[in-house]
């Protein structure tokens, strides 16, 4: 969840390899403030590695950051102690990877959420404002009130991006609703917050908000709380949150961290790795909404079909959803 924007490359550039050998590849990580079991984000990454580690054997470095200043350190140990590729998690972590990469030129690195305009650096961001649209629709079908709220962690632009996706997709099935936002803070602090994320949602509900969208990190943990303890309708981020709250989730809105994590260290591993941007929007499975046995009950049949047909249509550009990226502003 946490992407801003840098001065970026044109060209895709490839580093030549070829396929190692388990005992020759030496990945490692960086999570990110939160940690790898934070529930969302890290957690959807942690996944992704752990399916690479249990189909190829290989084990991978990790590294979990609980302070700013321990990002750079920690990339750079990595990188001094051989691994290769090294993949950092999150926005934050930009600075650190882009001084590390110029350092260790034949060292790969990866990021997620933030593009580094390095040759040997893949960077991989996503289409939130997609997926986002497809919950937001979502959440005005599913309201009484025609009031939905919204809860960001940290204060910035990606996350911007997740509240102006939502909203579009909130008027576009009921241009009348009304969608109330707030922010939980202006530091990392906010990504881990849960009495607070619970407060802010309390807030909203007492204001007559009956669907909160909760793209906060751990702070969302309770917003979902407060969701079901107050009788409403939550929608998850990042991984599929629905087993968290069954029958309060109405939907999380999917990004697929956990993909895009298997497929750096396994590209690496089989000498196909590419430095770059890698957007992954709906088209390429990068975002979606999520449907299972958990909130199979809460969406109807008149839901499904029109977010599926929202779905195709901004797949085929007949829908087209504004990024909040592209001039900090929310158009709809």
């Amino acid at each position: 969840m946490r992407y801003m924007k840098v001065a970026v490359a044109s060209a895709i550039v490839a580093l030549a390899g070829s396929t190692l050998s388990a005992g020759d590849f030496k990945p490692a990580v960086v999570f990110d403030l939160g940690g790898k079991f934070d529930k969302s984000f890290n957690e959807g990454v942690y996944n992704g590695l752990e399916k690479f580690k249990k189909e190829t054997g290989v084990n991978y470095r990790g590294f979990e950051v609980t302070n700013a200043t321990q990002r750079e350190q920690a990339i750079r140990k990595m990188a001094k102690k051989g691994s290769d590729p090294v993949l950092g998690i999150g926005f934050a972590q930009g600075p650190a990877i882009e001084k590390v990469a110029g350092e260790f030129p034949n060292t790969k690195f990866g990021i997620i959420d933030m593009v580094v305009n390095k040759p040997n650096v893949q960077s991989i961001v996503f289409k939130e404002h997609e997926g986002s649209f497809l919950v937001g629709l979502l959440a005005a079908m599913a309201s009484k009130s025609s009031k939905v709220g919204f809860i960001g962690g940290m204060d910035i632009p990606l996350i911007r991006k997740f509240a102006c996706g939502y909203e579009q997709g909130v008027k576009y099935a009921n241009p009348k609703a009304e969608v109330i936002q707030n922010m939980t803070g202006s530091t990392p602090s906010a990504w881990n917050n849960p009495s607070r994320g619970g407060e802010l949602a309390k807030g909203q509900f007492d204001r007559g908000v009956d669907v909160v969208f909760a793209a906060a990190g751990g702070t969302g943990v309770g917003v979902y709380q407060a969701a079901k303890d107050s009788g409403k309708l939550a929608i998850g981020v990042d991984s599929n949150q629905n087993y968290m709250q069954p029958g309060t989730m109405l939907t999380s809105m999917v990004k697929r961290v956990d993909v895009a994590a298997y497929n750096l260290f396994k590209n690496a591993m089989d000498g196909k790795f590419k430095g770059g941007i890698q957007a992954l929007g709906l088209a390429e499975g990068g975002v979606d909404w999520a449907l299972d046995k958990y909130n199979e009950k809460l969406i109807t049949p008149e839901m499904k079909k029109a977010v599926d047909a929202a779905k195709a249509d901004i797949i085929s550009g007949k829908i087209k959803v504004h990024d909040y990226m592209s001039d900090n502003t929310c158009k709809y």
